[in-house]
């Protein structure tokens, strides 16, 4: 019962925030307010704006919002989104432009589970989509998720990725991004050992952790700070009864959202400050620039706890992948077996998440995997969002990705750069 008080409380304040804001918006503009003068009620009313959409987007999945592509003939092709495997915990999506031919290059993109919704990774779709064929894992808010569906833990995940990527076929090219890097690695091993008619043709790994140590962080040494016993007290709770996952035990994405702000809470305090000065003054952002961050930012779904749990335990504290123990079904995984599904391996040089050095431990574990087909990137002065969105991923590294896709194909001649 504790566990449910607590999860009805976080929900209640964050209902309550938003009815204060708009409360606030709502009582700004009456002429009585107005007659008072003086900068308060503009601030009030950009204070309660502010303050109502940021908490109620905390509760909402945000949508795809995939721009029409342009063509040839000057028309342009609308994006459809299309389920293709449908699983209790998450979804394999495709999107597919309208009137366009098949293109030969398809992209798998594993997103995060790990508080933000797959929607994060809309940039990087967006700019695979002109020459790709595109597919995202989509994953479910657990709190959705009835308790009958059953548990879901990294091993459930891994075989996730691996129905995935074996009803895509040999000639996928598979991209993950961040928390998945670990587990799109040992997916991948498993089929080079017992489907390797099925395994991938290329492998982009970035910024995940693979080997924790190798560089540690304030995210990856988490949990080495506290035992099991005392991570799962303080913050594992259940579902209350207004959704359909009750009583299902999760890591709220509200408390995961608290810590991704604590992390830089300077910096967004300042974001949101500047944000309520710049509305009350009236003053235009055509962009929408503060709203466009943190509609996706903020947005944020529970993780299963058995999930939550099992990747501390054993990614971060016993570092089954780091030490290529990791086991499936009681058998050992061996990243030594992929012997042709070639490995990217991208990392920034600022990321304060996945520290350079944590995802470049993947090239060490691929002992069967010639030189020619491992790469590694590091792109200087970019942050952890930068290596997979924004400018420095469509400038410096999308193109790299790409060319070490092609280089790939049965027919490429092409020469790779050794490791």
């Amino acid at each position: 019962m504790r566990q449910i008080a607590q999860y009805e409380m976080m929900e209640s304040m964050r209902a309550a925030s938003v009815w204060m804001g708009s409360t606030a918006k709502a009582m700004s503009a009456l002429p009585m307010f107005q007659l008072f003068g003086g900068p308060m009620a503009g601030m009030t009313q950009a204070w309660g704006e502010v303050t109502e959409r940021a908490f109620e987007r905390m509760s909402v999945k945000p949508d795809w919002n995939i721009k029409a592509l342009p063509s040839h003939g000057g028309h342009e092709h609308a994006v459809e989104i299309s389920t293709e495997l449908d699983k209790p915990f998450g979804k394999l999506i495709r999107f597919k432009a309208v009137g366009r031919a098949e293109l030969p290059r398809r992209v798998m993109l594993i997103a995060p589970m790990s508080g933000h919704y797959a929607t994060l990774l809309r940039p990087t779709v967006e700019s695979f989509l002109p020459d790709s064929e595109v597919w995202v894992t989509d994953w479910t808010n657990a709190r959705d998720v009835p308790p009958a569906a059953g548990r879901f833990d990294i091993a459930d995940y891994t075989r996730y990725l691996i129905e995935f990527m074996t009803h895509l076929g040999p000639d996928i090219h598979v991209v993950a991004v961040c928390q998945p890097v670990p587990l799109a690695l040992v997916a991948t091993a498993w089929m080079a050992e017992h489907s390797p008619e099925h395994a991938p043709l290329s492998l982009t790994l970035i910024g995940g952790p693979v080997d924790p140590d190798a560089a540690p962080t304030a995210v990856t040494d988490f949990g080495s700070r506290l035992t099991m016993g005392q991570l799962e007290s303080s913050v594992i709770q259940r579902v209350s009864g207004q959704f359909k996952g009750a009583g299902r035990q999760v890591y709220p994405g509200l408390m995961q959202l608290a810590s991704f702000i604590s992390m830089n809470v300077d910096r967004h305090a300042q974001s949101f400050s500047d944000e309520i000065m710049r509305r009350s003054r009236k003053e235009d952002d055509p962009g929408n620039h503060f709203f466009h961050f943190y509609d996706e930012y903020l947005a944020v779904m529970d993780m299963p706890a058995e999930f939550f749990l099992s990747t501390v335990q054993r990614i971060f504290q016993d570092r089954e992948i780091a030490r290529n123990m990791f086991t499936l079904g009681g058998q050992r995984v061996d990243i030594g077996k992929i012997t042709k599904t070639a490995v990217f391996v991208v990392e920034g040089e600022r990321d304060d998440i996945s520290a350079p050095g944590q995802c470049l431990a993947a090239l060490d574990l691929l002992t069967g995997l010639p030189k020619t087909k491992k790469r590694a990137h590091l792109e200087p002065d970019a942050g952890h969002y930068g290596i997979f969105g924004g400018r420095k991923w469509g400038k410096s590294i999308r193109p790299q990705v790409l060319d070490f896709m092609d280089a790939q194909k049965p027919q490429a001649k092409a020469k790779l750069k050794a490791v």
